[in-house]
């Protein structure tokens, strides 16, 4: 493949992609306390559909998945209606865009539920200063363990929330498996420790996620399901002695279901456990045969080499394109970028303002 990899089409799912540049999921808080999709999260997503994929901010499947402030949820017919709006303007500039489905699990607060504890496969605290709550800051809490007949109804949950992306006009769905929220929770020994059929083992430990994954096939086909995988991350207080030999399991499992991609968090800029070599996007080749997206601190050079080299099919762009909505034009002009946007834009709940007010080049 040439040195202009990151501008080859790709055939994912049967969507033909206009190149391998994904806007990554970044959670921006513009949803509202009501979290509906509205017509600013629209202009948003329109403004960066020139990437080949768009992947949603994180989007929550329930009530119980609750616990970040004015995030979109998908599980109402309102939110499907507010969904709607966004996909619509996203496939009349020609973009394609899937939903990433989120349960935050222990990383979640009481004051999400009306007092009721955030759930989590053990009853084990993030060790870390203070969530941001409906409330203010407050100290994060002991989550309630989950009762073995409770997790099938989550698996429900996850599915409903598909068959509502299917109806709110999404290309396909994105399970989130990473980054500390419940399903990686379930995936790791550090912050599972049950003693059922979802604890024990690493064939355990992948069982949520197993039966997340089918639940979610039975309403769209595989190929346009994807997964995110964060083996290397600390976010949320994560990392696991023995997370090489889940990892490898889980994407090797994950293999045999014929996903959209598998997306790996492997780059390090969100930090690192460092318990042993971080795993890479060739530990994730050789157990997983389908597309994967590389996700984590690229920049467009090491973007157009993993490309090239066969180490990765997409690559997941975040900060980059807070700051450039038209980040895929200057990539392919060599354009410079604008400055990274300053972290109090990123979730802030101010409209407009470091949301959709970050002008394409020509425009500035």
């Amino acid at each position: 493949m040439s040195t202009r990899a990151l501008f080859q089409p790709f055939l994912l799912g049967g969507l033909t992609l206009a190149n391998r540049i994904v806007l990554a999921p970044m959670t921006r808080s513009r949803a509202g306390i009501e979290r509906l999709p509205n017509a600013l999260m629209a202009e948003y997503y329109a403004q960066r559909s020139t990437a080949g994929l768009l992947i949603t901010e994180a989007t929550t499947i329930s009530e119980q998945a609750n616990g970040w402030n004015e995030s979109p949820g998908i599980y109402t017919d309102a939110m499907v209606e507010g969904w709607k709006r966004v996909t619509s303007a996203v496939h009349a500039k020609g973009g394609v865009i899937f939903v990433q489905l989120w349960h935050m699990g222990r990383a979640s607060h009481s004051s999400f539920h009306q007092g009721a504890l955030a759930v989590a496969p053990s009853a084990i605290k993030i060790n870390g200063d203070f969530i941001h709550t409906p409330n203010g800051k407050e100290p994060y809490e002991v989550p309630r363990a989950l009762e073995t007949h409770e997790i099938p109804l989550i698996v429900a949950d996850y599915k409903r929330a598909a068959e509502r992306a299917r109806e709110a006009g999404f290309d396909g769905v994105e399970i989130h498996g990473a980054n500390g929220y419940l399903i990686d929770t379930f995936l790791q020994s550090k912050t599972n420790q049950r003693t059922d059929a979802y604890g024990g083992s690493v064939v355990n430990r992948y069982r949520f996620l197993k039966e997340v994954v089918e639940a979610v096939s039975s309403v769209w086909p595989a190929n346009r399901i994807g997964v995110r995988l964060s083996p290397n991350g600390v976010f949320n207080d994560m990392g696991s002695a023995d997370f090489r030999e889940q990892f490898t399991y889980t994407a090797g499992e994950l293999d045999r279901h014929g996903l959209a991609y598998l997306h790996v968090m492997d780059g390090l800029a969100f930090g690192f456990h460092g318990l042993g070599e971080p795993m890479t996007l060739d530990a994730f080749r050789k157990v997983f045969h389908g597309p994967l997206v590389a996700n984590c601190g690229y920049t467009q050079e090491t973007a157009e080499k993993a490309v090239a080299e066969g180490r990765a099919d997409l690559v997941a762009f975040g900060r980059p394109f807070i700051s450039n909505p038209d980040l895929v034009d200057r990539f392919r002009n060599g354009w410079p970028l604008a400055p990274d946007a300053p972290m109090s834009a990123w979730y802030s709940p101010t409209g407009a303002d470091g949301y959709t007010d970050f002008p394409a080049r020509g425009a500035e």
